[in-house]
C-alpha cells in the first residue's frame, strides 16, 4: 500500500526518537528497535529525514 511521504516526514520530524515514522510504513521491527535507542541515538532519524525527503509521493515502502 502507497504511503504519504509527508505524512512518514512529519511522524519522523517530530516523533523519530520513537519510531512511529517506522510502524507507519509496516516495519515494525525497525520501529521497535527506534523505539529501544532512541532513534538510533538520533542518528537514524536524521539520516531517515533526508531518504524521506528524495523520496516520491506516494512511495512504496
Amino acid at each position: 500500500m502507497a504511503k504519504n511521504k509527508w505524512v512518514a516526514f512529519f511522524l519522523c520530524l517530530f516523533l523519530g526518537a520513537l519510531g512511529i515514522h517506522k510502524f507507519y510504513e509496516g516495519r515494525i521491527l525497525l520501529g521497535i528497535l527506534y523505539l529501544c535507542t532512541l532513534g538510533l541515538f538520533g542518528i537514524g532519524v536524521v539520516v531517515d529525514l533526508v531518504i524521506l525527503l528524495f523520496k516520491p509521493n506516494p512511495y512504496f515502502p
